[in-house]
């Protein structure tokens, strides 16, 4: 049984209630099927001068090679890539849950030629903060990887341009999604250090024996 399009309407039914919470709704009566609304041609405008951190990706893809640059073992660590929106004006809300659903269900779709999937975990989100610099951010995603290589085979464009070495389904995704948003950032990283409460360290400590 394909369970794909149960996944995907709870997935757009969940975020048309979060839109609704956040008051980013007027009036939702569509029911969005995850996989219903044409793939669209055109996204929100950006410079044609790539940025200097895409033209050294860029230079480091071409120097190692795409095959090592998005191989699952290159550079093994956690990485988080966080994505931000901010939805246009007249993009209806069944068009923006059907955004964030397709978004969550890229944990599903996003694999390699072989089936091994590329995102370990995504979650998502509104904005609720009171303290007025989120430059008009509305949604926020967290997708985490095992490393820096299936971070790179996950987001392809503009640093991997061949097809060979990105991911079809994200691919897929931007191309829908484009249309629908009027900006759009990205802001990537690599866990380097982790820090808790020290009471929460001693009880770690305590449960694993040591």
């Amino acid at each position: 049984m394909d369970v794909r399009p149960l996944l995907s309407r709870r997935f757009i039914w969940g975020a048309a209630a979060l839109l609704s919470i956040a008051g980013l709704s007027q009036g939702f009566s569509a029911k969005a099927d995850p996989y219903s609304l044409p793939i669209a041609t055109s996204g929100p405008v950006t410079s044609d001068t790539p940025a200097a951190a895409t033209v050294a990706s860029q230079q480091l893809a071409r120097q190692v090679g795409y095959a090592q640059f998005t191989a699952a073992d290159w550079h093994v660590g956690t990485v988080r890539h966080m994505v931000m929106f901010r939805y246009k004006k007249d993009a209806t809300t069944a068009q923006r849950a059907e955004v964030s659903g397709r978004f969550l269900h890229l944990a599903q779709d996003s694999r390699r030629p072989d089936g091994r999937p590329v995102v370990v975990s995504i979650e998502t989100g509104f904005q609720n903060s009171g303290e007025g610099v989120e430059g008009g951010l509305q949604q926020a995603f967290l997708v985490t990887f095992r490393s820096e290589g299936d971070r790179n085979y996950y987001v392809g464009k503009p640093v991997v341009t061949d097809p060979a070495f990105f991911d079809p389904a994200h691919e897929a995704f931007k191309e829908f999604a484009g249309p629908y948003l009027d900006k759009v950032m990205v802001f990537d990283y690599d866990v380097l250090a982790v820090s808790v409460p020290a009471d929460k360290a001693r009880k770690t400590t305590c449960k694993s024996g040591k």
